[in-house]
């Protein structure tokens, strides 16, 4: 397997009101956790270009049970609570780099990560 289960779907919600799948756990030595950029409450968006939208929590399942050796996995990283007072921002000046800028290269290096992962088990 891919080393890791999953929560979500349709008729299975994790969060209310939201029927995306998410990462519940990383399984040790599996493959998401030797890779390690995978992490525990990640929403995943699609896998191997299939849209996970709107989907029951089992055919979410059997997608990921057929994905096949060469995975590839599009993920929104979970954002992490803020620690401490929020500072006051003006002139709509975010003060940091857009989201997307640190999610898209996220991503792409995820799902490299993942795909070279299982290719070079494959050949074992």
């Amino acid at each position: 397997g891919l080393g890791f289960n999953i929560v979500g779907g349709t008729d299975q919600q994790y969060i209310s009101n939201d029927s995306s799948i998410y990462v519940s756990r990383i399984k040790k030595d599996g493959a998401a956790y030797l890779d390690g950029r995978l992490q525990e409450g990640d929403k995943i968006l699609a896998i191997n270009g299939r849209d996970l939208k709107d989907l029951r929590h089992m055919d979410a399942v059997e997608l990921f049970r057929n994905a096949g050796y060469d995975v590839s996995l599009k993920i929104q990283r979970r954002l992490q609570p803020q620690n401490g007072p929020v500072g006051h921002q003006s002139d709509g000046d975010s003060g940091g780099l857009p989201l997307a800028a640190i999610l898209v290269p996220g991503l792409v290096l995820t799902a490299a990560a993942v795909w070279i992962l299982l290719r070079y088990r494959q050949r074992m």
